[in-house]
């Protein structure tokens, strides 16, 4: 191992692709995973921004910006050992127009506003529920007032016809496609009315916290086995599965996971090819180590050795890079998470590579011979 590094070190310039092509492959899967998971974090965001433990909705509702009204009676249902008061939370798309004009789709949230609701967002400041307070007043994401034509606090647009006022700028709930608008229960069930009458009587989620947190997916078991009617998820369950929607509906994943492969399989080859032309490269001294008697089995674990190397060092320097370019692209508006687990998998495939780009190079030491040493 030690003579191999040296090789490496001393032959930097002859290891260079191969070292290039790891790196390139690491940072290349790091980074499409993290914008992957990145983007559908986005498709969850009331989840993810709510203290809830319990989400309750219709009949296999399949993620969370899909739900359809069901009764505000069903709260009785929730009425178990355990459970705390449930709340009403509406959440439904909107025709939102423009104050100059134009059209865009967004997605009505409606939640109570004290500090102790569970569907509350946390990132709304105390003044910001207040201000919610009032009636048809929205607050949105920072990111999102280009979308909808809006320049700041106290533009006045519509919703479903309903004129709305913009009452707070926010950040952390960026959108996927269809904005979201955060509003009191009373605005919310104002702004659906109009287009659905049904939400004058029904909500579209029942939340509820747990006393003990840890039972919370027990009792969702429980639930749904007595009530079939409803989709009851704890909110890790329920954040999951509207990723996962999400997911599985647009193909991104596919697309990602394509490109990714694509770059594991040029970096392979590249390093591959690297290694076996340096093996090549030292034949001469291969072939003396054989002819003093050293096993060619040595020789074979020096080759792997130099795989191993090359494989470590890429990702030794992908580490840094994949930081890099992730931060740049959050200054672009991009999202990238960068998990312990994406970085884990990342390095292991990229290594993986690299060892079976070493087991590819050991075909040109079979053909090393002492005897080429009298040509």
């Amino acid at each position: 191992m030690t003579y191999a590094l040296q090789t490496l070190m001393h032959e930097r310039s002859r290891y260079a692709a191969g070292v290039g092509a790891v790196l390139f492959s690491a940072v290349l899967i790091a980074l499409q995973v993290g914008l992957l998971l990145g983007l559908f974090e986005l498709t969850s965001i009331p989840i993810d921004h709510s203290s809830a433990d319990l989400w309750v909705g219709g009949n296999h509702v399949e993620s969370v910006d899909l739900g359809r009204p069901i009764p505000i009676s069903f709260v009785g249902r929730l009425n178990k050992p355990g459970v705390q008061s449930p709340e009403l939370y509406y959440l439904n798309f909107g025709n939102f127009t423009k104050p100059s004009g134009g059209y865009s789709l967004c997605t009505v949230v409606g939640t109570g506003l004290t500090a102790g609701h569970a569907g509350c967002p946390d990132v709304l400041t105390a003044e910001h529920r207040q201000l919610l307070t009032e009636s048809l007043t929205i607050c949105v994401d920072q990111s999102d007032l280009g979308k909808l034509g809006l320049v700041g606090v106290g533009d006045h647009a519509k919703v479903n016809g309903k004129e709305v006022r913009l009452v707070g700028v926010v950040t952390g709930i960026k959108s996927l496609a269809a904005p979201w608008l955060i509003c009191s229960q009373t605005t919310a069930r104002e702004l659906l009315s109009v287009v659905n009458p049904a939400y004058t009587d029904h909500v579209t989620y029942l939340l509820a916290r747990c006393d003990d947190p840890g039972r919370a997916k027990a009792t969702a078991k429980e639930l749904t086995a007595e009530y079939p009617e409803m989709s009851v998820y704890t909110a890790d369950e329920f954040s999951t599965k509207s990723r996962m929607f999400w997911l599985l509906r647009t193909k991104a994943g596919v697309a990602l996971g394509y490109a990714a492969l694509l770059g594991l399989l040029v970096g392979a080859v590249i390093t591959a090819q690297t290694l076996y032309a340096a093996t090549m490269a030292s034949a001469k001294e291969f072939a003396t180590l054989l002819a003093l008697g050293i096993p060619r089995r040595k020789i074979y674990g020096l080759v792997m050795a130099q795989s191993f190397w090359v494989g470590l060092v890429g990702v030794t320097l992908a580490y840094p890079m994949v930081h890099l370019l992730g931060y740049l692209a959050e200054q672009a508006g991009g999202r990238v998470v960068i998990r312990w687990e994406v970085l884990l998998g990342a390095a292991g495939l990229t290594m993986t590579s690299s060892l079976l780009a070493g087991l590819v190079a050991l075909r040109s030491v079979k053909n090393i011979e002492p005897m080429s040493l009298l040509r």
